[in-house]
């Protein structure tokens, strides 16, 4: 995954989305695989493109705009360096992912869907990591972790932040 620029380039993001249209425009259903390869290639979905997004298929901006906000995967902005998602699923909940969320919530000094102002980390709640057998889950930069607990996190983090 790419990142998106420290500085806003609306030419890069206006490029890379006109590429992603013309290899996804003549696809049923479009617009989520447009989304997903820019976020796959920018590191989220820009404000600034849904414009150029809505006009090429035809859409409203407030329909582009209702599917962004829908989804949960598509961010605005990218995460940070390292990207810790915790499930906050039922399965979860019942393993203590509450009381894991708040007590590493308080360690890192950082809310759910914050990102530190360095860049460096994320924390972002999911709904179901689809290992619920093996709860309380968390994926760190695209690696599932199930029975997690809060030292494991944080030892996870500090190999992951040592990588990057």
């Amino acid at each position: 995954m790419a990142t998106l620029p420290q500085r806003f380039d609306p030419e890069q993001y206006q490029a890379v989305t006109r590429e992603v249209l013309a290899a996804h425009r003549d696809e049923p259903g479009a617009l989520l695989p447009i989304l997903h390869d820019i976020q796959d290639r920018l590191g989220a979905v820009p404000p600034e493109v849904l414009p150029l997004i809505a006009e090429d298929l035809c859409l409203s901006r407030a329909e582009v705009h209702g599917v962004v906000s829908f989804y949960h995967d598509f961010r605005a902005s990218p995460p940070g360096r390292v990207h810790l998602k915790l499930c906050q699923a039922e399965a979860c909940q019942s393993m203590g992912a509450k009381a894991l969320t708040a007590e590493l919530q308080e360690k890192l000094g950082l809310q759910l869907g914050e990102t530190r102002p360095d860049g460096s980390l994320t924390l972002e709640a999911v709904y179901c990591l689809g290992n619920c057998a093996c709860a309380p889950n968390a994926m760190l930069n695209g690696e599932l972790h199930g029975r997690v607990d809060v030292e494991d996190l944080l030892d996870l983090l500090e190999e992951q932040e040592a990588r990057v």
